[in-house]
């Protein structure tokens, strides 16, 4: 992502909520993920909560890119009656 990008996207993390505490859930998730790649070996409940883990990664990014998306639809919208 872009310097630019970037800096909109913490924008919109320190406008929204709901916004930062699934980016947040995404981060702890990912975080946990990380720590079961680096097993050499996992049980099978480990196994389980991987594909779980990686299943509510995936559906966290959809809703954040949702809100995303509408965020900057009524900033855009704000710009054109401005």
């Amino acid at each position: 992502m872009t310097g630019e990008g970037t800096d909109a996207l913490s924008a919109l993390l320190q406008s929204d909520d709901e916004l930062r505490q699934l980016a947040t859930k995404h981060k702890e998730l990912e975080d946990r993920l990380s720590e079961l790649s680096h097993k050499s070996y996992l049980s099978e409940p480990e196994q389980v909560e991987e594909m779980t883990i990686k299943k509510r990664k995936l559906q966290l990014k959809d809703r954040m890119e949702d809100i995303v998306r509408r965020l900057r639809g009524q900033q855009d919208a704000q710009a054109v009656t401005a």
